[in-house]
């Protein structure tokens, strides 16, 4: 269990802790000089067995700065607690801070805790009993409304053992966030070396575990930053696992200090999200003089980082009302990690004040059509709590699909807790590679329907063509959605019946390009000399004179063919057979896994061993199919297509 402490400067924050654990967290010179805490503190008391109750390991106490220019360190330390203690000094009585501390502490959801009057050896009991009551009174209206109230003095020692007792039960009856099934994450909120171990970072472990040896990456970074673990220390011990609850020391190999910031997670590559638009239902804090307005610019708090932003308000209406709650868009100036579920604290421009609070519902929030009636819809879906029930609800209401490697990232699962997701029955699924997609199934039959509805009115307005190939299928009936759930909605049709397929051309099985008798023998004729004429490919006139046939009657049967998804014409006369233009397209590929995705004209010329003329000709074949894109004067392999590959 996590204790934070909390309260306006010189309220005792620091004196408690150390009368609580002998440790004194104030460590800087500094701190030591001026008599405040600058940089957060952390401290350690083991809690005894109860009975025939196994011991607990430890309370860790994190002794956050209570001076108003420090309030963004306060928060760093305040996300990761479990339990707070609200400090008010009996001779000073309730101020700002306190105020400002209380209401961070409400934004970010904690309901558990205590208020704690300290200094009462400063006060007679008529003013500690003053202090109670507007203690009491100020609590009323925030989540540790009847908090249980400690009144002792940390120097003399009176009350102190109460509190310490109090402690001792919450934390025998905490039970440890869970970490199955999370990727782990700690929220780094300080970085040093040491000698003869190297780098260190320190933090709360918000999810999951990591062990000795784990390969973890530290995000947001410019350039990734992958290091090993080679050693643990969990609420100040040596261990080989740490868990969700605990603060922890890692020492990193493979990273340098001065590459590590606060406010940086430390994450498994599994969950390394990054964003700079996240989408929160949030609160504006009730104290607040005046309604928040789309467009206003805050201090954005998470974790451990401080990001610059703006507010974008996204349920209707431009402003929100003190206490009023809505679901917003914050447009960060620089990435930020977050979690669905992370809490979220915003401070005015200034930093002046702390204004609101609320709960990250998607990190990877759209830059367009964040207000549509499907976006609202979505963020309906992500806003309930059974997490397959509510993936559920999102794919009924995703139009276009759900990145399912994109959606694990933003719920923080581990590899091995991905799996244990499960998506409903009749949930198309697409597979490829590192692509993860799924489609709703009711979605998907309105989409086979409007696929064979497309087939049919194309067949009634071309009747000579065998039908349309898949890429431009999916123009007439799909075009915004992923190209591998499109591949596996065809198989699918395939598989049922629904559809017939030639090659690279989709048709209704009813539906063919039939051939004459005269056709058929042209076409029986030709083929040994279609693939005799290799990657060159064969011309109409040619044909026509070494099979001794009309050139006439060899081109219309030769469009037929092409028609029949038989033969390919590359340009005006010149043909080739499937099996040749499947294997001209491997070597595009080969050219573009080997470029970086890009085929140039003399590349593809030097393994086709074609002249630059013919290479460019079918390069620009492949353009006009789908195969490759055309920028500027490149050809870039398309990603989202498996035209003419073996298996296709």
């Amino acid at each position: 269990m996590i204790v934070g402490t909390a309260g306006h400067i010189d309220h005792g924050k620091t004196t408690l802790v150390r009368a609580l654990t002998g440790v004194d967290t104030d460590r800087l010179p500094e701190e030591k000089q001026r008599g405040i805490s600058i940089e957060l503190g952390y401290a350690y008391l083991d809690v005894p067995a109860a009975g025939d109750a196994p011991a607990v390991e430890r309370i860790g106490f994190i002794d956050v700065p209570g001076h108003e220019r420090l309030v963004h360190t306060m928060l760093s330390g305040a996300s990761g607690i479990d339990l707070a203690l609200l400090l008010v000094a009996a001779d000073d009585g309730v101020m700002p801070q306190t105020r400002e501390h209380l209401a961070v502490l409400s934004l970010l959801g904690l309901s558990r805790g205590a208020a704690v009057i300290t200094k009462t050896d400063r006060a007679d009991s008529a003013r500690v009993a003053a202090v109670r009551d507007d203690v009491a009174a100020l609590l009323a209206a925030t989540p540790l409304a009847g908090a249980p109230l400690f009144a002792l003095s940390a120097t003399a020692g009176d009350g102190v053992d109460e509190l310490r007792d109090w402690l001792f039960q919450q934390a025998r009856a905490f039970h440890a966030r869970p970490h199955e099934g999370q990727a782990f994450r700690l929220a780094v909120d300080r970085a040093f070396t040491l000698d003869g171990v190297g780098t260190v970072v320190t933090g709360t472990v918000h999810a999951g575990s990591v062990q000795v040896g784990d390969e973890l990456m530290l995000v947001p970074s410019p350039a990734p930053l992958r290091a090993r673990v080679r050693s643990l220390h969990a609420q100040n011990r040596a261990v080989s696992q740490a868990v969700a609850g605990q603060r922890c020391a890692v020492a990193l190999a493979g990273v340098a200090k001065e590459a590590i910031t606060r406010g940086q997670w430390l994450v498994p590559e599994t969950g390394a999200a990054t964003s700079e638009r996240v989408d929160v239902m949030l609160t504006l804090w009730q104290g607040e003089t005046k309604a928040l307005r789309a467009g206003t610019p805050v201090h954005v708090h998470l974790g451990a980082a401080e990001v610059d932003g703006t507010v974008a308000l996204l349920d209707d209406g431009d402003v929100l009302a003190p206490g009023g709650r809505t679901r917003v868009q914050l447009v960060l100036r620089r990435p930020i990690g977050a979690w669905h579920g992370d809490r979220v604290v915003l401070r005015d421009a200034s930093a002046a004040r702390t204004m609101a609070g609320g709960v990250v519902i998607d990190p990877f929030a759209p830059a367009r059509y964040r207000r549509t009636p499907q976006r609202l819809a979505e963020l309906d879906a992500w806003g309930i709590d059974q997490r397959d029930a509510s993936l559920a609800a999102l794919l009924r209401a995703s139009v276009h699909g759900v990145d399912l490697v994109r959606w694990r990232r933003a719920c923080g699962l581990a590899a091995d807790g991905a799996a244990a997701v499960s998506l409903p029955a009749d949930a198309l699924r697409a597979r490829e590679g590192h692509l993860d997609i799924a489609f709703d199934g009711t979605l998907a039959q309105a989409l086979r329907e409007r696929l064979l509805a497309a087939l049919a009115d194309y067949h009634a307005r071309h009747p000579e063509e065998l039908g349309p190939d898949a890429a431009r299928l999916r123009r007439l009936c799909a075009p915004r959605l992923p190209e591998a759930l499109w591949r596996a909605l065809l198989a699918q049709a395939l598989a049922d019946g629904r559809i017939a397929q030639r090659g690279a051309f989709v048709h209704l099985p009813a539906h063919g390009v039939k051939l004459s008798a005269t056709e058929e023998r042209i076409a029986q004729k030709v083929g040994p000399l279609l693939h005799e004429a290799g990657f060159e490919g064969a011309w109409v006139r040619d044909l026509a004179r070494d099979s001794q046939e009309s050139e006439a009657l060899m081109r219309t049967t030769l469009a037929r063919l092409a028609q029949r998804g038989e033969l390919h014409q590359v340009v005006k006369d010149l043909f080739y057979p499937q099996a040749t233009i499947t294997r001209l397209a491997a070597l595009a590929r080969e050219v573009g896994a080997a470029q970086g995705g890009e085929v140039t004209a003399a590349l593809f010329r030097d393994v086709t061993q074609l002249g630059r003329k013919r290479a460019i000709q079918v390069l620009e074949y492949f353009d006009r199919v789908g195969l490759l894109r055309r920028v500027h004067d490149v050809h870039r392999l398309r990603g989202d297509t498996d035209l003419f590959r073996e298996t296709a």
